[in-house]
C-alpha cells in the first residue's frame, strides 16, 4: 500500500511546484513587482504541495528510507576506506619491495666490486709468480750453461795435457832410443812428465 503512495505524493508534490514555477516565471515576463514574486507562495496550492512534501517525507522516514539512504552511505564509505586501505596497503608493501630490491643491488654491486678487486689481485699476483718463474728458470739455465762450459773447459785441459803428455813420452822415447845417456834422460823424462800432468 504505502508502496503505492509514494508515486501518488510525488506526483501530488511536484504539480504545484511546477505551477509556482510557472506562475513565477510569467511574472518575471511582465514586469513583476515584488508582490507578484511573493503571490506563489501565498498561493494555497503552494501550501497543498509543502504539505504534501511534509507527508511524503514523514512517510519516507517512517518506512526507514532515510535509515536505507544512510546505511548505503555508510557503506559506500566503508567499501572507499576499506579500498583506502588496501591501497595503502599496497603501496607499503611496493615501498617494501623497492626498498628490498635498492638493498640487493647495493650488495650485488659490492661484491661485483669485490670480486673485480679480487680478480685484479690474482692478476697481479700470477704475473708476479710467472716473472718470478722465469727469472728462476733463466737463473738456472745460465748455471747449467756456465757448468757445461765449466766442464767443457776441464776436459779441453785434460785433453791438452793429455795430449802434451803424449807427446814428450813420445819425444822421450826417440830421445831415449838414440842417446847414450838413456838413463838420466829418461828420469828427466819422467820429471817432465809430472810435472805436466800437475
Amino acid at each position: 500500500m504505502m508502496k503505492r503512495l509514494v508515486p501518488v505524493l510525488l506526483a501530488a508534490t511536484s504539480a504545484p511546484l511546477a505551477f509556482a514555477a510557472e506562475t513565477s516565471g510569467s511574472a518575471h515576463e511582465s514586469g513583476a513587482t515584488f508582490m507578484n514574486i511573493v503571490a506563489p507562495f501565498l498561493d494555497p496550492v503552494t501550501h497543498v504541495a509543502t504539505a504534501a512534501l511534509i507527508v511524503f517525507l514523514i512517510i519516507a522516514a517512517a518506512l526507514g528510507a532515510f535509515k536505507a539512504v544512510g546505511k548505503a552511505l555508510d557503506d559506500r564509505a566503508g567499501d572507499i576506506q576499506k579500498q583506502l586501505d588496501e591501497s595503502r596497503a599496497l603501496r607499503e608493501e611496493a615501498a617494501a619491495m623497492l626498498a628490498e630490491a635498492e638493498r640487493k643491488q647495493k650488495e650485488a654491486d659490492q661484491t661485483a666490486e669485490a670480486m673485480i678487486q679480487q680478480a685484479k689481485a690474482d692478476a697481479k699476483l700470477m704475473v708476479e709468480q710467472a716473472r718470478k718463474d722465469l727469472a728462476e728458470k733463466v737463473a738456472r739455465r745460465e748455471a747449467q750453461a756456465e757448468a757445461r762450459i765449466a766442464r767443457a773447459e776441464a776436459e779441453a785441459a785434460q785433453d791438452v795435457r793429455r795430449a802434451a803428455a803424449d807427446a814428450a813420452t813420445r819425444a822421450s822415447k826417440e830421445i831415449i832410443s838414440s842417446s847414450s845417456k838413456r838413463g838420466d834422460l829418461f828420469t828427466e823424462a819422467l820429471e817432465e812428465i809430472d810435472k805436466a800432468l800437475n
